[in-house]
Parts: structure tokens; C-alpha cells; sequence
């Protein structure tokens, strides 16, 4: 005999919504979380969300309803699957001696100039095979589920020529497809940095004539599903010409332009955003009030990666002045060998201590508007029904508990699509 649905999630204390109808949220909509006391969310064979309300609701409701499981949640909360905007989970090569030099003083460049750095994981990264990446990002990816998160943001990027750029993508496209916790929007990002014997403008031609090119080609084949490009825009990497060049190229075979800008230095890259109509821009620890601007306007989303302020010791994105001036926020671990963080309740509780942001501005902008910045908000990000029932479950009576206990939040399962990933 058959059931007429997959999942029921029973008598929750929260149900954390977020926001109904709503692509992603600004300003102050950030604040305003939605949420349900005492609630049940009932879940299709699909994994899709069919009905979500009061317990008593859909109690009423759905009386004759038979479900294959029944989930008591009684004393918990059930938030949105957490979504991270910025990864670059795919590479080999350990940087841990890297971490005394930076407590020493050294700066990212120091150790870039030192041999260390990017470089370091782009050698081992080059030396490593298909396999080997695979199975390297598997336990990244297990690690990331355990703290709740179910969809990334995943980026090529140490390998800068285009048989390594490619291979990176290929287990990204492998692990999307085989791996069934964290669902993957892959980015390809040939122009991380100048490699070495080239210079800029010849790193540059190679991205738009040899690496592209070949991206299509595997694309259309159906071996690798890159939807986004990235470039690394800064002084003595790509800068503004450079950096335009490559993402219109990207934007002219199908990419979205979400990339890496004003981090260490101010180099327009809001404005640039709002000149090529780009989806998101990572870091923006030195945006201009007119760059921020111009990405409210457009809009652009604002991936602020809180890690990365912590570990070099930069100056944080001015986080409150883009939720004033509208423009979308969203949060991203920046997991990488340099900013070896897997855990967005991390993540959120940094936004908040060091970000100023409030705990519903962290929670919307690890959830719907890191979605949002992957064009992932119709689907996932929020507690709606026709989304997937990606869900984390806390033991807590009150959702901010997952944000409060920082690195040890007490998750006590994770779905995905419906289907249990993780349980503690």
C-alpha cells in the first residue's frame, strides 16, 4: 500500500519561514523573519513542501492522510537547509604552516610573495587526479551537511590553465550528481590569479580564447554544469579592464558574473557590478558608498565572507551601511586552505559579533538571499510551499540557539529534498 505523502514534520515550537513570495530580502525586511509556532510542514513524494501551518491546522487538514514518515518535533525548531554563497572545496595540498605566518604578522600577500598561498594549492591541486579531488570533497561536503548546510556555491580556480580548471569542474559536475546531502551551483574561475610566466593581459587571452572555449564545449557535452564566472579583481592580479573583458566573455556564452572584488583594495567593483549587470560580488571589505549604491540598484548581492576577516585580520565589510542602503546581503564560509571554515552557524555568529548584523539578517542571509545569489531562491532558501524540504532540525525550543551555541550547535537531523542526510 502506498502513502499519500513522503513526510510529516509534527508540532514544531518554530517553524522559521523566513519570508513568503519574496525572491530575496533588504533593508529593513531583513529583520522581519517569519515564523510559525507550534507547526507541522507536510512533504510531497518529491521532497517538495506541500503545506506548512499550525499544528492544529494540518492536523484538521490532513487527518485521513496516511505518511510513509512522521517526524515528532515537539521542543524543536526546523529551519531552511543553510546555503553557502562562497566555497572553494575542491582542492588538494595541506596550508596549515601557513597559519603560524599569519599569526606572526604575514599578510596575504606575504605569504602569495613567499611561494605560499594560492600557488602552494595550485601545484598540488595540478598533481592531483580527477579521483583523488572526488574523493577529497566528499568528506568537505559531509562535514558542511553536519552543520546543516544542503546547497554551495562551489568554484574551479587552482588550476588557472584549462586542463585543471577543467577537472576541477568535472568533480564538481561528478559530486553533484553522485552526492545526495549538498546540492552544488558550480563557478568557473580560471582568473584567480596570474600564473606563473604569464602576465595579466596574457592570462586574460588565455581565459577568453583557450579556457572558455573548451568550458563550452564540455558544458554542451553535458560533462561539467558550471552556471556562474568569477574573476579574483584586485591590484596586481586582474584588474578593471582585465576583469571586464573576462566576465563579458563568460556573460556572452551563458555565466552569470558573480566574483571576487574589493577586498584588499578599492577597485570599482560595485561599480562594474552595476555596468554589467552582475548577480553578486564577493568580499567588498573596501566598497565605495557609490559602488554599494550601484548595487543596490542593479540589484547585486553582497556575498560578505566573515572568515575572511577573521583569519587575515582585515577590516570587515561594511555590512550595515549595504542592509541601509538596500542592497541584497547574503553570507558565505569562504571554505578554501587558506579560511578553512565548513560551518555556516559559524559564519552567522561572526556576521553578528563581527558584522554588527542582527541574528535575523544573518539567518535571511544564510538562507534566502545566499540563494538568491545563486538564482537558487525559487526552489530553496525558505519554508514555502512548492520549495524543497531541504530542513535543519534543532534540539532547541527557539531557532537562534543554532547562531547562540556557535561551532557546536545542536542540529539533531538534516534533510534534503525530504530525504534524511544527517542525524544526530
Amino acid at each position: 500500500m502506498g502513502f499519500d505523502f513522503k513526510l510529516k514534520i509534527s508540532n514544531a515550537a518554530q517553524l522559521v519561514v523566513i519570508s513568503k513570495g519574496k525572491p530575496f530580502l533588504i533593508g529593513k525586511e531583513m529583520s522581519n523573519i517569519e515564523t510559525i509556532e507550534n507547526g507541522t510542514i507536510i512533504i510531497d513524494e518529491k521532497g517538495i513542501i506541500f503545506d506548512i501551518g499550525t499544528f492544529k491546522e494540518m492536523e484538521d487538514k490532513y487527518k485521513d492522510k496516511t505518511f510513509e514518515k512522521v517526524l515528532d518535533c515537539t521542543g524543536k525548531s526546523v529551519l531552511p537547509g543553510f546555503v553557502d554563497g562562497h566555497t572553494h572545496p575542491v582542492f588538494s595540498g595541506d596550508r596549515v604552516h601557513e597559519f603560524a605566518m599569519k599569526l606572526a604578522g604575514a599578510t596575504y600577500l606575504d605569504v602569495h610573495k613567499a611561494g605560499g598561498g594560492i600557488q602552494f594549492t595550485i601545484s598540488h591541486t595540478k598533481n592531483s587526479t580527477e579521483e583523488e579531488l572526488y574523493q577529497l570533497l566528499i568528506p568537505r561536503l559531509n562535514r558542511m551537511l553536519k552543520n546543516g548546510t544542503t546547497l554551495i556555491e562551489a568554484k574551479s580556480g587552482y588550476g588557472l590553465e584549462t586542463e585543471t580548471e577543467m577537472k576541477m569542474l568535472k568533480v564538481l559536475d561528478r559530486a553533484s550528481k553522485q552526492f545526495q546531502g549538498v546540492e552544488i551551483v558550480s563557478t568557473y574561475l580560471g582568473g584567480h590569479a596570474i600564473p606563473k610566466g604569464m602576465n595579466a593581459s596574457e592570462a586574460t587571452d588565455d581565459i577568453i580564447n583557450k579556457q572558455l572555449p573548451e568550458l563550452k564545449r564540455l558544458k554542451d557535452a553535458g560533462e561539467i554544469s558550471p552556471s556562474n564566472i568569477d574573476v579574483f579583481l584586485e591590484k596586481g592580479f586582474f584588474e578593471y579592464d582585465d576583469t571586464k573583458r573576462i566576465l563579458q566573455a563568460g556573460k556572452d556564452i551563458g555565466l552569470e558574473c558573480n566574483f571576487h572584488g574589493d577586498e584588499l583594495s578599492y577597485m570599482k567593483s560595485g561599480e562594474l557590478a552595476g555596468e554589467l549587470g552582475c548577480r553578486a560580488i564577493s568580499h567588498l571589505e573596501k566598497v565605495s558608498e557609490d559602488g554599494m549604491k550601484a548595487m543596490a540598484s542593479t540589484p547585486t548581492f553582497a556575498v560578505l565572507l566573515p572568515t575572511t576577516a577573521y583569519i587575515l585580520r582585515l577590516e570587515c565589510p561594511p555590512a550595515r551601511r549595504m542592509i541601509e542602503l538596500g542592497v541584497p546581503v547574503a553570507l558565505g564560509s569562504d571554505f578554501n586552505p587558506n579560511a578553512h571554515c565548513l560551518s555556516m552557524p559559524f559564519v552567522m555568529n561572526l556576521a553578528c559579533v563581527l558584522m554588527k548584523m542582527n541574528m535575523n539578517e544573518s539567518l535571511v542571509a544564510a538562507t534566502l538571499n545566499a540563494a538568491a545569489s545563486i538564482n537558487k531562491s525559487s526552489t530553496h532558501g525558505s519554508l514555502e510551499i512548492g520549495k524543497f524540504a531541504d530542513l535543519v532540525i534543532l534540539s532547541a525550543d527557539k531557532w537562534e540557539h543554532i547562531i547562540y551555541e556557535m561551532i557546536d550547535p545542536p542540529i539533531s537531523h538534516v534533510f534534503k529534498k525530504g530525504n534524511l542526510v544527517f542525524s544526530q
